[in-house]
C-alpha cells in the first residue's frame, strides 16, 4: 500500500491504528521540527510582522485606506490563523509573536518562576473565554478592523499579559492558561486531521521525562505538558521542543480522521463547553450587524449601535446555549460511568461553529486583498500600486462560504450518526435521532440567512 493511500485511510478511517505518521513518511518534518532554529527563522518572521503592524499602526496614517497594519491582522494574519486549524492544529501557537518578550526576559533571568497558582489553572478558562468575547466585542463596536492604532492597542495589550505572566511563572503560563487566541485555536485543533501524540509504549520505560522538565541545553514543553502527557490537541503547541529531548523516538504527528477526536471525547472538553455556543451565537450577531435589516433593528430598538450589538451578542449565546441543552435533552445522554458527564451537542455545532468563523474572516480578505497594493502605495508615496487594484465578486465568494457551512452541518451529521450508533446504539430513539438532525439542518438555514 502506497503512502498516499495510506494517507486517505487515515482521513476516512475511524480506527486509531490506521492513523500514518507522517514522521515516518516524512523524515524531513521531523528534522525541520526538532532544529530549534528553524522555528526560531520562523518566529523571527511572525515577530518582524508583529513590530511591523504595531509600529504602522501607532506611527502611520490613521486611515485604514492609507495604512497597511489593519489588512495585514485582520484581513491577512486572522485568516491565516482560522484556516491553519482544520491542518495543523494548534501549531501557529508554536510560532506566535505574543509570548516573544516574555521569553525574552526569561532568558534574562528577569522572572520569578513562581509555582502557576491553582486559581489559575482551574479558572483560566472562564477567564479566557471572557476575554475572547471581549476582543471580538470591541472589534465588531470599536470598528478595530477599521483602525489602524486601535488594532496596534488591541495586539500591544496582549503581548503586555504575556510578558507579565512570563516575569511571574515560568514557561508560556499566558499561552496555557489565559490567552484567548490560544483557548480558541485549542478548541478549533480538536478538528484538525493532524494531531501530536505520543507512543506511550516507548513512553512506558522513560525515566528522564526531558520532554516536560527540558536539560541543561534545551527547554522543556513551554506549556508544561511533555510529548508523554498530550492526549488530545487542546493545549500542545506543537512547537518541537521536545523531539531533541526525546531518546526514545516518541512523538508522532498523525494523520487522522478530523472528527475522531470530537466523537471520542463527545463534549467532556470543558474549553469547547463555553467557546462553542459564544462563537456560534457571536458570528450570527456579526453576520446580522453587516445586513441592512441591522439598521432598522437598531432604529427601532432606539439604541447606539454598541448597545443593539451587544444586545444580539447576548441573545445569540443565550438562544445557542437553549439550543444545545434542548438537543441535549433529545440525545437523551449526558452522563457516562466510565468519563462522567458531557455535552452532545457541542462536538456536533463544532464543525460549523469554525467553519463559521472562517467564512467570516474569509469575507474580510476577500473584501480588502484587492486595495492591500494600492494602501501600500498610499502609505509609502508608490503611485503607481494603485494600478493594481482589483475586486473579488460577492458571487463566488458566497458559493464558496455556503459550501463551507454545508460541510460543516453535513460533518455535524456524521459525528450525530457515529456517536448515535457505536457508544450509544440503540439508546437514541429514531424520533430524537432525526429531531436532532432537524436542529443542525436549521442551524445551517440560519447561517445561511445571516450570510446571505
Amino acid at each position: 500500500m502506497t503512502w498516499w493511500t495510506k494517507a486517505i485511510r487515515s482521513l476516512i478511517s475511524s480506527n486509531e491504528g490506521d492513523q500514518l505518521d507522517l514522521f515516518r513518511i516524512f523524515p524531513g518534518v521531523r528534522r525541520f521540527l526538532a532544529a530549534r532554529h528553524h522555528y526560531a527563522y520562523i518566529r523571527t518572521g511572525a515577530d518582524v510582522l508583529f513590530v511591523l503592524v504595531v509600529v504602522s499602526g501607532l506611527f502611520g496614517p490613521a486611515s485604514p485606506d492609507g495604512n497597511i497594519a489593519v489588512f495585514l491582522t485582520w484581513g491577512l494574519l486572522w485568516p491565516s490563523i482560522v484556516l491553519s486549524w482544520f491542518f495543523v492544529g494548534r501549531m501557529w501557537c508554536g510560532i506566535c509573536p505574543f509570548p516573544g518578550l516574555g521569553v525574552f526576559l526569561q532568558r534574562r533571568g528577569l522572572s520569578l518562576s513562581r509555582p502557576v497558582p491553582k486559581f489559575l489553572q482551574k479558572y483560566g478558562v472562564y477567564t479566557s473565554v471572557f476575554l475572547l468575547a471581549l476582543i471580538i466585542w470591541i472589534e465588531v463596536v470599536a470598528g478595530l478592523d477599521q483602525s489602524p492604532k486601535g488594532t496596534s492597542y488591541l495586539v500591544m495589550s496582549i503581548a503586555f499579559g504575556a510578558a507579565l505572566l512570563a516575569v511571574l511563572y515560568p514557561g508560556q503560563a499566558w499561552c496555557r492558561h489565559l490567552c484567548p487566541l490560544g483557548r480558541i485555536s485549542g478548541a478549533a485543533a480538536t478538528l484538525s486531521i493532524t494531531e501530536f501524540r505520543p507512543d506511550h509504549n516507548r513512553c512506558k520505560v522513560c525515566k528522564s521525562f526531558a520532554c516536560k522538565r527540558g536539560s541543561k541545553s534545551n527547554r522543556g514543553c513551554p506549556v508544561y505538558l511533555g510529548a508523554y502527557s498530550v492526549q488530545n490537541n487542546l493545549h500542545c503547541l506543537i512547537c518541537g521542543h521536545c523531539l531533541p529531548l526525546c531518546d526514545l523516538d516518541s512523538p508522532q504527528l498523525l494523520l487522522r480522521n478530523p472528527y475522531s477526536e470530537l466523537i471520542r471525547n463527545k463534549g467532556r472538553y470543558i474549553t469547547c463547553t463555553y467557546i462553542v455556543p459564544f462563537l456560534i451565537g457571536s458570528q450570527l450577531a456579526r453576520f446580522f450587524r453587516l445586513k441592512p435589516q441591522f439598521g432598522i433593528f437598531e432604529s427601532w430598538m432606539g439604541l447606539p449601535d454598541a448597545m443593539a450589538f451587544s444586545i444580539l451578542l447576548v441573545t445569540g449565546f443565550g438562544l445557542i446555549l437553549l439550543l444545545l441543552r434542548f438537543g441535549s435533552r433529545l440525545f437523551g445522554i449526558t452522563e457516562d460511568p466510565m468519563f462522567g458527564k458531557f455535552s452532545p451537542l457541542v462536538p456536533i455545532f463544532i464543525p460549523m461553529a469554525f467553519t463559521g468563523e472562517l467564512v467570516y474572516r474569509m469575507s474580510f480578505f476577500a473584501s480588502g486583498v484587492g486595495d492591500f497594493l494600492p494602501t501600500v502605495g498610499n502609505q509609502f508615496g508608490i503611485s503607481w500600486l494603485h494600478e493594481f487594484v482589483f475586486r473579488i465578486p460577492d458571487f463566488p465568494i458566497q458559493i464558496l462560504s455556503a459550501f463551507f457551512m454545508l460541510n460543516g452541518a453535513i460533518a455535524g451529521t456524521y459525528i450525530l450518526w457515529r456517536m448515535s450508533l457505536e457508544d450509544f446504539e440503540g439508546l437514541v430513539s429514531l424520533k430524537n435521532f432525526i429531531m436532532i438532525n432537524f436542529l443542525i439542518i436549521a442551524l445551517l438555514v440560519t447561517y445561511l440567512a445571516v450570510i446571505f
